[in-house]
């Protein structure tokens, strides 16, 4: 594993656990073994480790989002294989995502209050790459349907946090969109 990656790996894992605020540059220099001069061969400032964090995590959510609702054969299939997935995840027992503690775009773009920021922009941009891989694995395509599943996605990652009970929160989203699926 290469310095650079090892460093956006240790940085990601303490950012999501604990809050990019909470952990200093030193903290991840700590964890990761690498040599400050080292990271800052790689990254100019924390905000742009930030940032290859937020890509990282990025390109992982996409690509297992992906593997789990490709090649459904129905709106509903695509539904039931994306919040079972959801539901493994809230449990943490999912290898690629690792132990659950909410959405990582929505924990980080909360600690920058300026939406013109690069980290926030990074993380609206993650949410709109999310909605319109939803809506390319409907099976039959519909925006309206895509965007109440991709809200009831959102609203279930934060409350599922917040309550500590994903299994409930999945039975809710499921039962909601039931009355909405075209088959």
């Amino acid at each position: 594993m290469s310095k650079r990656q090892q460093l956006m790996d240790t940085a990601l894992e303490l950012f999501y656990r604990h809050g990019v605020r909470a952990i200093g540059i030193n903290e991840v220099l700590k964890a990761s073994t690498v040599a400050k001069r080292t990271l800052y061969s790689h990254f100019d400032s924390k905000d742009e480790l930030v940032l290859a964090a937020l890509q990282c995590r990025h390109d992982t959510f996409l690509s297992w989002l992906e593997s789990n609702i490709e090649q459904s054969s129905s709106n509903d299939e695509m539904i039931q294989k994306l919040f079972a997935a959801l539901r493994r995840w809230f449990r943490s027992d999912d290898p690629t995502l690792g132990a659950f503690r909410g959405c990582f775009f929505i924990n980080t773009s909360a600690e920058f209050s300026d939406p013109d920021s690069p980290i926030s922009q990074a993380c609206r941009a993650h949410k709109r790459d999310v909605r319109k891989l939803i809506g390319r694995h409907l099976p039959r395509a519909d925006e309206s349907l895509a965007d109440t599943i991709f809200l009831l996605k959102e609203g279930a990652i934060t409350t599922a946090y917040l309550t500590g009970d994903g299994d409930q929160v999945v039975e809710q989203c499921l039962s909601a969109l039931q009355g909405l699926v075209s088959t």
